[in-house]
């Protein structure tokens, strides 16, 4: 080996062993990784940051994008309660939760697939009466499996299409990944069918500052208008749509409240007291058309963002004592009182006429820019940030739309996917699928260094001679194999990395070695650059290697060592039915 051989593994090494490690955050890890490799003059000073402009960066940061804005729709939540209203069986939602996930994967981001579909599975648990451990676990495997159907389902995909162009002069198109993909999503969806119960029952010991106000009540008041599809159906009906998170406190028609039983036809104009979570509720404000207390925020000069906030009132508050009428809220402040959350009382008063005392919740609605300037004119305190969708207006079907005309625009080949892509984020700004203080939030900033940073430095083993090298080294070991063997030993390898290294970051390093491997031995790389994608893509003995796994860890309540007790198994699987399939649809010789 030569003196810049050994320094590259070395600084390939010493990043892997860091990223084991797990005491710093991956992206920090590249970024100093980089800066070694620059100072080492492995990495040309003028190339150090050509990785933040490669098309892999701007795919990856896009479709997170996208994922956001059709994960904010709702949509998929509202056609599984629409269509499935009634589900109970374990292994019947199981089905459901598996196929839609793996499917949405091959479209989007896998983790904004599973982002999309969990709380669906908290869903389904509550209504089963059993821990969501049992769906979460299963699900991040399905998104896995499912983003390896097309190039923009996954970041190993998007890397290795990219390196195979380098490799060959021609990357892999957005379905070539999809015949073997869909062999392997359909193996996992059986064999996680059949064998789910081999995840363990646990529960969430440590729910986050978010999770704890997820789960708060909120009160608040809803008309049935005259283009609400309720109108004349029953109040069961109605409530349907919350999934038993929703109950109506009163019905108040006029001057006469009317007591909330099942079998209460409603009539227009019809107030319904409505308590339950907020997420709970926004399903059944905005699928059943109601609308909230209030009148129309003016979005200012400039297009101002409408939205909501949760904030405490405090004990020195210009609410406490008042009512939302007696303040005029609207008419004074310019903002709307949505909902009220009072611990330990349940709320039958109309919202306006509601006395406010310190300690309660308030969910108020304006401009996003005068919110923090009116609650502390008010005296509010701000609950801990996150997205709060009731009363926010927006578009279910948009975001699909815009989706499938990216799809089309690279399926079609009118446009290269990170173009795509991009202009489909771009268009989930512009027609306001996303706000602009969601856009970066939806971008997650640690992978994009991470991969901006890493793709110079994985250059290097290609540069110095290194990745010919140990592609030497593979073949000796292969051979005599045949050629099923030495693709085996390709995928295993990939998957022994990838836990340790970001998936990314592992077709990065070794689909070039992969690629001088099958040359080497005189095969056609195609096949072997596959076995790469798919060996990265299919971590599923750790919380590490993939964020999907990493997100379901917490809610989940997992134990680092109860991934392999279901992924193991599944791991065998796809090694037994992915060689027969990629030498049947990409031949080696």
């Amino acid at each position: 080996m030569t003196t810049e051989q050994i320094l590259a593994f070395a600084v390939i090494a010493i990043m892997m062993a860091t990223f084991l490690w797990d005491r710093f955050r991956y992206d920090i890890v590249a970024c100093a990784t980089l800066l070694i490799a620059v100072a080492l003059g492995l990495v040309p000073a003028a190339d150090a940051f050509s990785g933040f402009s490669d098309d892999i960066v701007v795919i990856v940061g896009s479709a997170l994008v996208v994922s956001a804005g059709v994960a904010r729709s709702g949509v998929v939540d509202a056609a599984i309660k629409r269509f499935f209203p009634t589900l109970v069986s374990v292994r019947g939602q199981m089905l459901l939760l598996l196929v839609t996930v793996t499917v949405l994967s091959a479209f989007i981001k896998n983790i904004g697939a599973l982002a999309i579909m969990m709380p669906v599975a908290f869903q389904f648990a509550r209504r089963s009466g059993i821990q969501a451990s049992i769906f979460l676990m299963p699900m991040a495997f399905g998104a896995l499996l499912g983003g390896l159907m097309t190039q923009i389902g996954t970041s190993p995909n998007i890397v290795v299409s990219r390196l195979r162009a380098e490799i060959s002069g021609a990357p892999f198109t957005m379905f070539d990944f999809t015949p073997v993909g869909a062999a392997l999503a359909l193996a996992g969806i059986v064999f996680l069918i059949f064998f789910y119960w081999l995840v363990p029952r646990r529960e969430n010991q440590t729910p986050s500052l978010q999770e704890a106000l997820e789960n708060s009540t909120f009160s608040t008041e809803a008309t049935l208008g005259r283009q609400s599809p309720f109108v004349g159906k029953t109040l069961n009906e109605l409530l349907s749509l919350g999934a038993g998170e929703v109950i109506v406190t009163a019905i108040l028609r006029g001057h006469t409240r009317i007591s909330p039983f099942p079998d209460v036809t409603l009539k227009e104009n019809d107030a319904l007291l409505l308590e339950g979570p907020s997420e709970a509720l926004d399903g059944i404000v905005s699928r059943a058309s109601l609308s909230l207390s209030g009148g129309p925020i003016d979005s200012g000069e400039k297009g101002g963002e409408i939205t909501s906030i949760e904030a405490v009132i405090s004990r020195d508050s210009a609410l406490v004592g008042l009512s939302a009428r007696e303040l005029s809220l609207f008419n004074t402040y310019g903002v709307n009182l949505l909902a009220v959350s009072r611990q330990g009382k349940r709320i039958r008063e109309r919202l306006g006429q509601l006395t406010l005392r310190s300690g309660d919740v308030v969910l108020l609605q304006g401009q996003r820019q005068a919110l923090p300037g009116l609650l502390l004119e008010l005296g509010c305190l701000p609950l801990a940030e996150r997205e709060i969708l009731l009363g926010t207006p927006r578009n279910a079907f948009l975001p699909l739309a815009i989706l499938a005309v990216a799809m089309v625009a690279t399926a079609l080949g009118l446009a290269p996917v990170a173009l795509a892509f991009f202009a489909a984020a771009v268009a989930m700004v512009i027609l306001k699928v996303i706000p602009l203080s969601e856009i970066y939030r939806a971008i997650d900033g640690p992978i994009l260094v991470m991969l901006g940073a890493l793709i110079p430095v994985s250059q290097t083993l290609k540069t110095t001679g290194a990745s010919d090298l140990i592609a030497d080294w593979l073949r000796r070991t292969a051979e005599g194999m045949p050629a099923y063997g030495a693709l085996t030993l390709i995928l295993v390898t990939a998957m022994a990395v990838t836990p340790f290294l970001n998936n990314a970051a592992t077709v990065l390093v070794m689909a070039p070695i992969a690629a001088s491997f099958a040359i080497g031995l005189g095969y056609k790389p195609d096949a072997f650059l596959m076995a790469v994608a798919i060996g990265a893509g299919c971590d599923f003995l750790t919380p590490i290697g993939h964020q999907c796994n990493t997100l379901v860890m917490g809610p989940g309540g997992y134990r680092f060592s109860d991934y392999a007790r279901l992924g193991l198994p599944l791991s065998i699987l796809i090694v037994v039915v992915s060689i027969p399939v990629l030498l049947l649809v990409w031949p080696v010789n």
